[in-house]
């Protein structure tokens, strides 16, 4: 089968019934810290898996019918001998995972770059699960693995090497049933001269086979190019247009455009996920919520891609959510830095949540945790503290994160800013056990990216706690690749929850 040369397809307009700002390109099809995503079609549906970091249970898995719109199905990184939980520090852990369909059966490659060296495979016939446990391909040094195979049936390894003699994307043949690498890794492709070459995804194509990688690093300099080759273990030559995204040196709202996965409709339309953020304020901008997954459409021009950035203009989703506990299982938003959930959260047979008190074998907080998913939005709790103390904490990592802490009688706001951790503004002695603890990330006031507001209400009276620049939870000022999350941990005994709720912002309103 070869090619054809195809004109792009012309961009979606809105109908006079829309608004303005009613569809728009810069929406992330899966906000808040959801980076590094890899997609796959099976038939008519989608399948999209995010890395996660130090986060468990790791690597979300959503499905869609359409690619705009994603509903979180899982975690594919459920169990202790998969990925346990709290060994792995801030922004080390699960790097970004590749997921592929093949010959009836889901696999699903990464790197655990805190755990045992080598990619981690797992593979299952249900993207639901159960998945595998995992096999370990040795010998391959590196991160963000890819999986492609052959007609023959030769599955390839693609990643980004990080042995001493040198770096860039390398590829060897492997046995994924048995974990054996067949043959010494070869260089294929180091990208057009910008740093850090890496994520290469490896595709057939009519007669060609492209190699996607990343260039320029995950900051503002990412951007996305491509080579082909006539093999899959080349030689390749990059596309004279070189890079095919990037929003470097731009005003773009959604910079650090990079690390993109390319996926087929069954009409014969492609795609291409890829990750951005979205900053503000002033120089050099700060985000929070980490890297996002975004879409944009694919032409293919004289045998290249060709990104189609408004191809795909959705409206802005609501994010909103309540949880009350109820069927005896979390919802699979819910996430711990440290402790695994089932050691500190157990859903009550009435509904609710009881919380207990646990730390990571290294000491990292265990807390019930969710991503943050908008610029504007509040968190608020329902508490019964009546046999003993908890916390809401909102987290970027273990040196940067804030909390309303509520022990010892009082109900208090601690910050934690690198070594600096403090208590800030007023406290509350509550009248009873019961009290609803808040925090909001608000429009700013200073020249951050947003306020970060704490709170307790009591007795039906919200008491501020303190308020302060949202920029000391950015990535800018504590680096890594994470973003925020925000939720629940036990400070000592018990502590019961009722319900949470999680409220979007649709402005940001500074009150």
């Amino acid at each position: 089968m070869t090619t054809t040369s195809t004109q792009p397809t012309p961009a979606r307009t809105r109908t006079p019934h829309e608004a303005p700002d009613a569809l728009t390109s810069v929406v992330p099809i899966i906000p808040g810290f959801h980076p590094d995503p890899s997609v796959c079609r099976v038939g008519d549906d989608y399948y999209l898996a995010n890395s996660s970091f130090e986060y468990a249970p790791g690597v979300p898995l959503w499905h869609s019918r359409d690619l705009l719109t994603w509903t979180l199905v899982g975690n594919i990184l459920d169990r202790p001998d998969q990925f346990p939980a709290g060994h792995a520090p801030s922004s080390r852990g699960v790097f970004a995972p590749t997921l592929r369909h093949h010959d009836g059966r889901f696999w699903l490659i990464t790197t655990d770059v805190s755990d045992r060296p080598g990619q981690l495979v797992v593979s299952a016939e249900d993207p639901a699960g159960p998945w595998t446990a995992p096999t370990f391909l040795g010998g391959l040094h590196g991160i963000d693995p890819d999986l492609a195979w052959d007609d023959d049936g030769t599955c390839y390894v693609t990643y980004c090497a990080t042995d001493p003699d040198g770096v860039g994307i390398a590829q060897a043949r492997v046995d994924l049933e048995s974990g054996a690498v067949l043959e010494t890794p070869r260089r294929l492709w180091s990208g057009t001269g910008l740093a850090h070459p890496e994520a290469p995804h490896l595709y057939r194509r009519g007669a060609y086979w492209y190699l996607l990688v990343a260039e320029g690093g995950t900051e503002r300099g990412h951007s996305v190019s491509i080579a082909r080759a006539d093999r899959p273990d080349g030689p390749y030559v990059g596309a004279p247009a070189n890079p095919v995204l990037s929003h470097r040196s731009t005003t773009h709202p959604v910079q650090n455009t990079g690390h993109a996965d390319l996926v087929d409709s069954a009409d014969g339309s492609w795609a291409v996920v890829y990750l951005g953020v979205r900053p503000r304020g002033v120089t050099p901008m700060f985000h929070v919520n980490g890297r996002e997954t975004f879409l944009a459409g694919i032409d293919w021009v004289d045998y290249w891609p060709v990104v189609d950035e408004d191809r795909y203009l959705r409206p802005v989703p609501d994010t909103s959510y309540t949880d009350t506990f109820d069927g005896g299982e979390l919802h699979p938003r819910w996430a711990s830095p440290g402790t695994g959930l089932p050691e500190i959260a157990e859903a009550q047979p009435g509904g609710g949540l009881r919380l207990r008190p646990g730390d990571g074998p290294r000491g990292a907080v265990g807390a019930l945790t969710a991503r943050t998913l908008d610029h504007a939005w509040r968190f608020e709790a329902d508490l019964d503290l009546g046999h003993g103390s908890g916390a809401l904490l909102l987290r970027l990592d273990d040196a940067h994160w804030c909390e309303v802490r509520a022990d010892a009688g009082l109900v208090r706001a601690v910050v934690r800013i690198g070594p600096l951790e403090s208590h800030l503004g007023a406290t509350v002695t509550p009248t009873g056990s019961s009290l609803t603890l808040r925090a909001e990330a608000l429009g700013p006031t200073t020249d951050g990216p947003d306020d970060v507001r704490l709170s307790v209400v009591v007795d039906g009276t919200e008491h501020e706690l303190t308020r302060f620049d949202g920029r000391y939870l950015s990535t800018e000022v504590a680096g890594g690749f994470t973003g925020r999350v925000v939720g629940l941990r036990a400070l000592d005994g018990t502590v019961d929850v009722s319900e949470v709720r999680y409220t979007q912002f649709t402005r940001d309103s500074t009150e």
